[in-house]
């Protein structure tokens, strides 16, 4: 644990000059050092001005507040539930092992080994959970977050609303190929209206937008000001103040159907098409066609807009243990809980990827040879891994040939997953091979 003290700042300023990644104003901090814990956000009644976090003023995105405030998000904005329903919890049994912490791995990029404790501590690991063959065989939790806590997903939420959709393709309820604008006639004249479903969830669709995180990008803070993400100044700040109204401004830029570059508000269009569709809103279809079906511990819920609109592309709270039995439906191609939840097809369409040479565009330095499929990232590699990402390490990394499923939750000071590929991305295939060799 010392050489993680001595060496991760260093390693972090490295890593933040990558593409995607978001510069940090100084080298990072010990992550132990910023324990919400020990450092005391949110505690007292009140709590004292110096610890108080709130979403008016932004304190709630601002490292190292985060720490606490993913693990508390549905305190802090407006939200909708989730139901899981009134059928009983599908159970995890449990065969927990032993001998994962100390499974070693070389960093990407060569350096010294490193165990899988100590990069979990070094990635800001709030919580984790390893099933093999559908029983956990480790699980931890960290700071702020508890086993019976939620936490946000951020755009692991798009891996469920992309699975959907391609589902209601699957039962021909919507058309891959069809314009979106057949669908949703006030896109018509945006970036997305004359693109087709299938390019919107693939995200190679050519918009006049920039998704970054640093807040260097006027798109993107306009987008995170209609969404609520960010608190507007004023009542009366100028642009759209819901996410329907912020859609239709997007312009297109480029040639639909031969780049691929990651826009959040692709799958708000993916929502805006499943309501169309089901006559419904997203959050019932996630709960009738998913929660419902996965026996989840938990409700989970949904932030909302200033309209009560739900944001699929970055919202999602849930326990930890739910998002693993989602992975694990997956990995069990659409069968689970003794039921067929999504269809083996579209499953099978998912893991065969997206085109290779389109996300090149996307520039992802720790992703060479991957795609992105239906809202999921594919890497194409021996073990048929597919993954759901979020910003600042969240994930659901399915590994089929290990018969693993690995859920994350996190809260490192960058927001770009490029900052944390080179610890878990090979961590996660050193635990992997650990299972399959014994």
């Amino acid at each position: 644990m010392i050489l993680i003290r001595a060496a991760l700042p260093a390693l972090l300023l490295i890593l933040s000059t990558s593409v995607g990644a978001q510069a940090p104003s100084a080298s990072p901090p010990d992550p132990r050092d910023t324990d919400p814990v020990k450092l005391g956000w949110m505690i007292g009644s009140p709590p004292p001005a110096d610890k108080l976090i709130r979403a008016s003023d932004g304190s709630s995105y601002r490292f190292p507040q985060w720490r606490w405030s993913f693990s508390h998000w549905r305190e802090l904005v407006p939200t909708v539930e989730v139901s899981r329903g009134p059928l009983p919890v599908n159970l995890l049994t449990r065969d927990d092992r032993k001998d994962l912490d100390d499974v070693t791995f070389v960093p990407m990029g060569g350096g010294k080994p490193m165990t899988w404790a100590d990069s979990l501590v070094a990635n800001y690991t709030d919580g984790i959970v390893v099933l093999h063959r559908g029983r956990i065989v480790y699980e931890r939790y960290f700071g702020a977050l508890k086993a019976e806590g939620h936490h946000i997903a951020f755009s692991v939420t798009k891996s469920f609303f992309g699975t959907i959709a391609a589902t209601l393709i699957a039962e021909g309820k919507l058309d891959a190929n069809a314009r979106v604008d057949r669908y949703i006639p006030e896109l018509k004249d945006s970036g997305f209206g004359d693109a087709t479903v299938a390019q919107v969830l693939d995200m190679t669709t050519a918009l006049a937008f920039v998704e970054s995180y640093t807040g260097d990008s006027p798109s993107m803070n306009a987008y995170r000001a209609a969404t609520g993400f960010d608190a507007r100044a004023t009542p009366e700040q100028a642009g759209p103040g819901s996410i329907y109204e912020f859609l239709p401004t997007i312009k297109k830029q480029g040639a639909h159907g031969t780049e691929f570059h990651y826009r959040t508000p692709n799958s708000d269009v993916v929502g805006w098409l499943i309501a169309r569709v089901t006559k419904k809103s997203p959050v019932e279809v996630l709960s009738e066609r998913v929660w419902t079906k996965l026996g989840a511990e938990k409700d989970a819920f949904l932030q909302v807009d200033t309209n009560g609109t739900a944001l699929v592309g970055s919202s999602l709270n849930a326990r930890l243990r739910d998002l693993a039995r989602f992975g694990e439906m997956m990995r069990l191609g659409g069968r689970y809980n003794g039921q067929e939840i999504v269809p083996k097809a579209v499953i099978d369409e998912i893991t065969h990827g997206g085109n290779r040479d389109a996300f090149v565009f996307g520039n992802y330095p720790t992703l060479s040879g991957w795609s992105y499929k239906d809202q999921w990232w594919v890497s194409h590699d021996d073990h048929g891994v597919y993954m759901a990402r979020g910003i600042h390490g969240q994930a659901i990394y399915v590994d089929p040939a290990a018969e693993m499923v690995i859920a994350r939750f996190a809260s490192h000071p960058l927001a770009g997953n490029v900052n944390l590929d080179p610890l878990s991305l090979p961590a996660y295939r050193a635990i992997a091979e650990r299972l399959m060799a014994q």
